[in-house]
């Protein structure tokens, strides 16, 4: 039974489309198009809500209910379309379970309880997660987030889970140190020393339950990368160079260099790139690779995004239409009208595995972002000089480029996902 509106939480009036209305009505739009059955995708579907509690009854024609940074416009739910040559695409979702509330004790423990709700159904551990409650949900947290979870929508009714924290919980200038502190307790004890070097670390991540080798994911945030930075940080993954500059320039774009100043490098000027290495079993070398690189603010609009995301699923020999149809299974808006809606592209390696592209697609129940009107149709981004990003070293500190400040730095209920 879906849950009852909560305290602060208006009920609806008739005809009111509710935040639930919205994303179960595009979570079965989606679970169509991947081809999971209606009976797992209701059953996903409940745990959405009962995980979103009595903010899933808020009316959509009230504001958000919190600015959380999980998407632009601040619904608390975010899907993305995973695509392997040879493989069915995997459907996820994101949910920011306590976005409903004003502080962040109330929004740790809706998380904890929504998580400790999936454990019980179906019959997975928190034993890892439990031993870093310290860490990550102290007295007087920082934001922007306390715990988001996420559900892989697997064939059968039992998904795998993962969860995502926030390493700068005690405040930005801690995150390294917890970010460390978290990889030796969970039996990582040299994997601090196999990160890259680091302007932030926005995420740690955990899978829990049915997965064949669960991970812990470390998300570094890179301002102002370049093709070159991306390759050297991904030296370790077993991936062609090759492969990782024409995925950095079909996903941001790129012009002719400048020349202007002495450096022609071409950057990431606007949101940072973030890349994720994970690590598996006991393992403290990295075992996977993933490049996320924020398309949306490098494309004027939706529509030329999925021209580059087109491109790539083409390339590593995936179906593109499925994303096509899964765009059109979240709104029925042209795509030349509004630029966000594919938020992030990323290149994923994982150890003995083909290489994938996740697309992540915004749910839009708030607002549609307009075109970015400084970037024609057809057109890249512009070359921009700067020190290299690699030699900025192991930081805890949220620098970054004045385009970004005021979504990457600001830890406030402004805060906008970097």
């Amino acid at each position: 039974m879906t849950s009852l509106p909560g305290p602060g939480i208006p009920a609806t009036g008739t005809g009111e489309t509710t935040l639930g209305d919205h994303v179960i009505g595009q979570l079965r739009g989606l679970g169509a198009t991947v081809g999971l059955s209606e009976a797992d995708t209701e059953l996903y579907g409940q745990v959405l809500l009962d995980s979103l509690a009595g903010a899933a009854h808020r009316p959509l024609s009230l504001p958000p209910a919190s600015p959380t940074f999980l998407s632009d416009d601040h619904s608390p739910v975010e899907f993305s379309l995973a695509g392997t040559a040879g493989a069915a695409p995997a459907l996820r979702v994101l949910v920011e379970p306590g976005w409903a509330h004003g502080d962040m004790e109330g929004s740790a423990r809706a998380g904890l309880d929504a998580v400790r709700a999936m454990a019980a159904r179906w019959h997975f551990s928190t034993d890892q997660l439990d031993a870093l409650a310290d860490l990550f949900f102290p007295a007087a947290a920082q934001g922007p987030l306390a715990l988001w979870y996420a559900l892989d929508l697997r064939a059968g009714g039992v998904p795998g889970v993962k969860v995502y924290l926030n390493p700068s919980a005690s405040g930005p200038e801690h995150a390294a140190r917890t970010v460390r502190e978290a990889l030796r307790r969970l039996g990582y004890d040299r994997a601090f020393a196999q990160l890259p070097p680091a302007a932030g670390y926005p995420f740690l991540a955990l899978d829990l339950g049915a997965w064949k080798s669960p991970r812990v994911k470390v998300y570094v945030r890179h301002p102002r990368m370049s093709a070159d930075d991306a390759c050297a940080l991904s030296r370790t993954s077993g991936a062609a160079a090759a492969d990782i500059r024409y995925f950095f320039h079909a996903a941001a774009g790129s012009l002719p260099p400048s020349g202007h100043d002495g450096d022609d490098t071409l950057r990431l000027i606007r949101r940072p790139a973030l890349t994720c290495h994970s690590f598996t079993e006991g393992d403290s070398d990295p075992s996977g690779f993933t490049l996320h690189i924020p398309v949306r603010d490098y494309v004027r609009d939706d529509e030329e995004a999925l021209a580059r995301a087109t491109a790539l699923l083409t390339r590593i020999g995936m179906d593109p239409s499925v994303l096509t149809r899964s765009l059109g299974a979240l709104t029925q808006r042209p795509l030349a009208d509004g630029v966000g809606l594919i938020a992030y592209l990323a290149l994923v390696y994982e150890r003995n595995r083909p290489p994938r592209i996740t697309a992540y697609l915004s749910s839009e129940a708030y607002l549609v972002r307009p075109p970015q009107e400084q970037y024609p149709r057809g057109t890249w981004m512009p070359a921009q000089p700067t020190r290299n990003v690699l030699d900025l070293g192991h930081q805890a500190v949220g620098h970054v480029s004045p385009h970004t400040a005021q979504k990457e730095v600001t830890w406030s209920p402004t805060a906008s996902r970097s």
